[in-house]
């Protein structure tokens, strides 16, 4: 017999030393990280959603993170685990549990899948301590710093990475988090995000990444090429010596990177490794793009990118810039939908959204850093656990639709359709994800009450399960399966949204409607 989450949970605790901080913020309760905005490659192969639909419960040391993995009902249970405060070895141990498969001195995501580590409340530091992510599948990492891991010298963790995959590791979303190190392998340490021995489907978004010989990798040596594909969007690389990433045999797709102090070389696909560099601002940095240290030759594609002071070193045996005029010797398909900001406001932009603690803001495409349509980051645990709802009902609701009037905004749209078709009283045209799984908000310029919406599919859709969520706070106001009306408590807000955390094809919302009571 399977035992409840909640149980397991406390059982687990049993095993664990006091100091061990962990609390069950509700069995429905959601974090308010922006789940629904994965973009880029993790978006393919089934989509990644981490712990949605799962238990959220808030931890404050690495004993406590292993904790709720081993107290859940089994290794693919969802959760979704809240972190807050300082992580390092002294509160990091091992704990054992049919559910999991962890370590001393590291966060150990080892033979599990469905997890979604967030950092809230006055922030998250994984200090010298790294994140190692080994045979596991659908993983997020949210709005946490992770510092100064060592592969030498004391104290060591996950091979000197700040967060390492390998073995079997596939649908993984690393995003808004701060990697930084103080110095490079000579000090002891290695690279800030690593991907080998078959590592697929990763995006790698809005994070700061800094004072590091290495940024990281996709393969570890030049027989290790099945890995990738992987995105990178929106980060800031800054001082860093090399591999922004080097890519050994994979695709990667990097756009919208704001690249400062790369020292000795930058993105280098070799043996194969192919890069679609598009609209990235380039500074003060040397060889950002070419095949490096071997006559193994990568290729890219390049289109948008400014170079601003960067200098380029001669060709040579194994050395091929691709500067100092790049031009493309490849072409790569990529399979979703993306908005490419002008690379001439990347440094504002990114500089504005990436990392730990900026409230998760991502840019609309316009160069304009928003706010997350599922909510900022979560300061406290919520006060109590959401309406509870059934599948909603079809009926027509009487009264004012809200949603007329107002205005809306999402976290993805597929190409063809507008988040302004769910509030335009059209029932012929809809909003659809970059996917199977994302989010629509309707938004007021005031405090604005409701208590119930009405989703209206077009015809095709297939919503599966999803969440009503408080657009101001993160809050969840009801879960449930279905399109048609769904009640709450009434609440006043300035944003409601309506996050699809499944489905069985593509959604399409033709209509958004909200009303008061």
């Amino acid at each position: 017999m399977r035992r409840p989450v909640a149980r397991g949970i406390q059982a687990a605790l049993a095993t664990v030393a006091v100091g061990a901080a962990i609390v069950v913020v509700g069995p429905l309760t959601q974090a308010s990280a922006a789940t629904g905005g994965v973009t880029g490659y993790a978006t393919q192969n089934g989509g990644t959603t981490g712990g949605a639909g799962g238990q959220t419960v808030r931890a404050t040391t690495g004993t406590a993170i292993h904790a709720a993995l081993c107290g859940r009902a089994s290794s693919s249970t969802p959760i979704i685990i809240q972190v807050e405060g300082t992580i390092n070895h002294g509160n990091t141990t091992k704990v054992s549990g049919s559910s999991c498969n962890t370590a001393d001195g590291v966060i150990e995501l080892k033979q599990i899948s469905n997890v979604t580590i967030v950092g809230v409340g006055g922030g998250a530091v994984f200090d010298q301590l790294g994140i190692h992510i080994r045979e596991a599948s659908n993983i997020i990492i949210q709005n946490v710093t992770v510092r100064n891991v060592k592969k030498s010298g004391s104290p060591t963790s996950n091979g000197g990475d700040a967060i390492g995959m390998e073995s079997s590791v596939h649908n993984v979303w690393i995003d808004h988090n701060t990697l930084f190190a103080s110095g490079g392998e000579d000090a002891g340490y290695d690279a800030l995000v690593d991907m080998k021995a078959g590592t697929n489907y990763v995006t790698v978004s809005y994070n700061t990444l800094r004072n590091s010989g290495r940024g990281g990798l996709i393969g570890s040596s030049d027989s290790d090429l099945d890995n990738g594909p992987v995105t990178f969007h929106h980060n800031l690389y800054e001082n860093i010596e090399s591999r922004t990433p080097l890519l050994r045999g994979a695709t990667a797709h990097i756009y919208n990177n704001y690249y400062v102090g790369l020292a000795k070389s930058g993105i280098n696909p070799r043996a194969g490794g192919k890069a679609k560099v598009d609209n990235n601002y380039f500074k003060n940095s040397a060889d950002v793009l070419g095949t490096f240290y071997t006559d193994l030759m990568g290729s890219w594609q390049v289109s948008g990118n400014i170079f601003d002071n960067v200098t380029w070193t001669a060709a040579g045996t194994e050395n091929h810039p691709a500067g100092p005029n790049p031009v493309s010797n490849t072409s790569i398909s990529i399979p979703y939908a993306y908005s490419l900001d002008p690379a001439s406001c990347v440094p504002s932009v990114v500089t504005a959204t990436a990392g730990a603690g900026t409230g998760l803001q991502v840019s609309n495409g316009g160069c304009t850093p928003t706010s997350p349509t599922a909510g900022p980051t979560p300061t406290s645990p919520p006060t109590s656990s959401p309406t509870a709802g059934p599948t909603p009902t079809q009926s027509q609701p009487s009264g004012t639709n809200l949603s007329i009037g107002a205005g809306a905004d999402g976290s993805s749209k597929a190409s063809g359709t507008s988040y302004g078709n769910v509030i335009d009283g059209n029932l012929s045209t809809y909003w659809s994800p970059n996917g199977a799984t994302g989010s629509v908000s309707v938004k007021w310029s005031s405090a604005t009450t409701v208590a119930r919406i009405n989703i209206r599919e077009a015809s095709g859709s297939s919503i599966g399960s999803w969440q009503v969520l408080n657009g101001d706070t993160g809050a969840v106001l009801n879960t449930g399966s279905g399109a048609g009306v769904i009640s709450f408590t009434a609440t006043s807000l300035k944003k409601v949204t309506f996050t699809i955390t499944s489905s069985s094809g593509t959604p399409r919302v033709a209509e958004f409607e909200t009303y008061a009571s």
